[in-house]
């Protein structure tokens, strides 16, 4: 990471440079890499009206960097260009995400959370794209984000040519779906920017209708309190009642929008051997999740995108899943052992954890 106000030691040709760039980035494991310029004006109205509406609910972060998300410069001083660059992470050889969600004593994880952190991977990857560049022009001035600071990744995504935000807020291109991470290097280099992309979701609402919590309010509006990503991730205390039936066996996110986009179907799986599925989480029972304890929780997990919310907020995301696998089943064998399990955790020192533990085992009173 380099912030100190340097100028290049050597004479630079901008527009090779950038082509170097695209060309470098894809030897380091991007699918793309585009160019954008700093110019977030209507993303800056755009954001504030979402924040005025509440619609960010516990994700007070969202609001407390002021202008900074939306004018790269005041978060990057002397920044005038954002590299952007995308990351296949479809887990080759995962079982059908269909088919998991569809086996009530399943545990449906989101995807892109079933290897390595992404962070993690991405983060050393565009730190070795500026290694690459410093070689090339000198010092100068960057610094690297991957989902970790006040950044309008999929804004900025959408500048440098990657693609066009869909209807349901993430990043779609034409070539690769939404199955991808995004990065960015902020720098003072005045590269030439890429064109940005046209919407091709036409007339198409297919991930307005599938979202099982009714999310995605409007095409490109999403009020995050009703997302399951946002409740099962972000939220870090009681998942409404009213909500919690509608969650179904999805215990980490949630990818149902995606599943049904079209433009899905040139989705690829990821060649990173990072984000291939660890722990059997792409087809693992929700009792299976459940008995782990803290210290398993911690070993098997440490290095995951998972870890970050804690044993706590997984039991809890756990115990919905299982009291909605309850509904499901009637009284199934795989029933009992949901009970059992329950049952063992009912007193649990976790307030956050009993409550959703009791609410589960409301839900199907059949079995003693």
């Amino acid at each position: 990471m380099q912030e100190s106000p340097v100028k290049p030691s050597k004479a630079i040709d901008v527009t090779a440079l950038a082509r170097a760039i695209k060309q470098w980035g894809k030897q380091l494991g991007f699918q793309e890499v585009g160019i954008a310029d700093c110019d977030l004006s209507a993303a800056e109205t755009r954001l504030i009206d979402w924040l005025d509406k509440g619609w960010h609910g516990d994700m007070d972060y969202m609001a407390k960097h002021g202008a900074k998300r939306t004018r790269p410069a005041e978060l990057v001083p002397g920044t005038l260009r954002v590299i952007s660059a995308r990351m296949n992470y479809a887990p080759p050889a995962a079982r059908d995400s269909w088919a998991v969600v569809n086996e009530a004593d399943k545990a449906f994880i989101s995807r892109y959370a079933l290897g390595r952190d992404y962070h993690k991977v991405l983060r050393r990857r565009l730190q070795q794209l500026a290694d690459r560049i410093t070689q090339e022009v000198g010092e100068f001035r960057y610094r690297a984000f991957t989902d970790s600071a006040p950044v309008m990744e999929v804004e900025l995504a959408q500048k440098a040519g990657l693609g066009w935000r869909g209807k349901h807020t993430l990043l779609l291109s034409r070539d690769a779906g939404s199955f991808f991470f995004l990065g960015e290097i902020y720098t003072d280099l005045p590269l030439p920017t890429d064109r940005a992309l046209e919407d091709h979701c036409g007339t198409c609402r297919k991930c307005l209708d599938v979202c099982p919590t009714q999310a995605i309010v409007a095409p490109y509006q999403l009020d995050a309190r009703r997302c399951i990503s946002y409740l099962t991730i972000e939220s870090k205390g009681s998942i409404p009642e009213a909500l919690r039936p509608l969650i179904g066996n999805r215990v980490y996110g949630c990818d149902d929008c995606q599943l049904v986009c079209p433009w899905n179907k040139f989705a690829q799986t990821s060649g990173e051997p990072d984000f291939t599925a660890r722990n059997g989480l792409d087809n693992v029972t929700l009792v299976e999740l459940f008995g782990w304890s803290e210290a398993e929780f911690d070993a098997k997990l440490l290095g995951s995108a998972i870890h970050r919310i804690g044993y706590e907020r997984w039991l809890r995301n756990l115990a919905v899943g299982m009291g909605n696998a309850l509904s499901a089943l009637g009284n199934a064998p795989a029933s009992e052992k949901i009970v059992a399990a329950l049952k063992a955790r009912a007193g649990h020192p976790s307030a956050l954890v009993r409550e959703h533990v009791a609410w589960a085992l409301a839900q199907h009173k059949g079995i003693d």
